[in-house]
């Protein structure tokens, strides 16, 4: 970090989301130097628990999300709610809520009802599939997304789709809300208006998986699954070692000379008109990966690995997580800040700082996640509301 001004400074964001998409967009606006006020049920929003590793329920998902955050308790329906609702949303710039849009329009969180009272505001909003359709009304979770975009069957077998454990669907969707809110902000600074920013998982999960789909679209191939293995390349899968797996990826002409020269008969793999271009060699694999299996297999994975890095060949070691944990590049680059300062946490949590730089501005991880209603009445001050205001609305249980 240093002196000069974070890139979102003065900008204000009010964070509704649950789970995923809606909060992410809000943490990454707040890794680039916004104020982010997260508004959360009572109890606390659902994201808050799941995989918990506080002795108060807090979890890792929370963790990933929370961060750079101030957390108010608000119940918005109530009409003491509402009044707070507009009276946050007029010192807003941006609103996030990824909620159903018969959801925002009962909590005045609609863009209509937010215009109103602050023109220029932008509302960040993320749904399962979109405003329109015959699915408008569905709601849906990353798992949907990775499901219907037909990511899941070719990632996995014939009568066995899988699904990716990292909810890319969710995350992206996240980043595409947050590229959508800055790009917002900069036309709102020559226009002075405000605009409706929509994300969709559906809309995220097919643009992800898009090149398989304009394959599909255009030569009818009808792929089906093969784990690991990439279908418009050779030798691209896992492969097992003396003690362990490691990936590789062979893309292009270049990279597969290096590979055949790598495994020291070139004319064999060079002169064969099968593997003459990714697109044969994906077709005609069933050789390539049958040597490389092999050669993985005759070498401890760090020694296979080193002569794979020496040879110019994309690949890595199949970690487990805690190996993710520990490994150096990790550690010297910092892509994991530790919090150690949440109460109730056992051993610091490691987690992911904004996973892009600059060369100038601050930004990324400042605070930890805050408490449940951490800033609750700090907030409704800042609002114009009296000690004995705050002391009614939380007898009423409006906050």
């Amino acid at each position: 970090m240093n002196d000069e001004t974070p890139i979102l400074a003065g900008i204000r964001v009010l964070d509704f989301g649950r789970y995923v998409a809606g909060p992410y967009c809000a943490t990454l606006l707040g890794y680039l130097g916004a104020e982010v006020v997260r508004v959360e049920k009572r109890e606390g929003g659902e994201d808050r628990y799941i995989a918990p590793v506080c002795d108060g329920g807090e979890g890792g998902v929370f963790f990933q999300t929370g961060c750079n955050k101030k957390s108010m308790t608000l119940n918005p329906s109530s009409d003491e709610g509402r009044d707070i609702t507009r009276r946050l949303v007029a010192t807003a710039d941006v609103v996030v809520a990824n909620l159903p849009p018969a959801a925002l329009g009962a909590l005045g969180l609609d863009y209509g009802s937010l215009a109103a009272i602050r023109p220029d505001v932008i509302l960040v909003t993320q749904t399962a599939f979109g405003d329109g359709g015959p699915y408008a009304q569905r709601g849906g979770f990353d798992g949907v997304g990775q499901a219907m975009s037909g990511a899941m069957y070719i990632t996995g077998t014939p009568g066995h789709p899988v699904k990716a454990a990292a909810p890319y669907v969710d995350y992206s969707t996240a980043v595409l809300s947050a590229f959508g809110a800055l790009a917002a902000l900069m036309e709102r600074a020559r226009s002075g208006r405000g605009q409706h920013v929509q994300g969709a998982l559906q809309a995220t999960a097919l643009a992800v998986f898009g090149s398989h789909l304009i394959e599909q679209g255009v030569a009818r191939l009808d792929r089906v699954g093969t784990g690991n293995r990439v279908q418009t390349s050779a030798p691209s899968d896992v492969f097992a070692t003396r003690d362990g797996f490691v990936l590789t990826h062979v893309v292009g002409n270049g990279l597969f000379r290096r590979w055949a020269r790598l495994m020291g008969d070139e004319q064999r793999w060079l002169g064969d008109p099968r593997y003459a271009t990714d697109a044969s060699r994906g077709d005609h694999s069933e050789e390539i990966l049958a040597h490389m299996r092999q050669w993985c297999a005759a070498r401890a994975t760090s020694q296979a690995i080193a002569e794979l890095e020496a040879a110019g060949l994309p690949a890595g070691p199949v970690y487990t997580p805690q190996q993710a944990l520990d490994d150096p590049q990790v550690r010297a680059m910092s892509y994991l800040r530790e919090i150690a300062d949440y109460p109730g946490l056992p051993r610091p949590a490691p987690v992911p700082d904004l996973p892009v730089r600059f060369s100038r501005s601050p930004a990324g991880i400042a605070t930890r996640p805050p408490t449940l209603g951490e800033h609750t009445d700090e907030i409704l001050a800042e609002l114009g509301y009296s000690p004995d205001d705050i002391a009614r609305f939380r007898e009423h249980g409006v906050i």
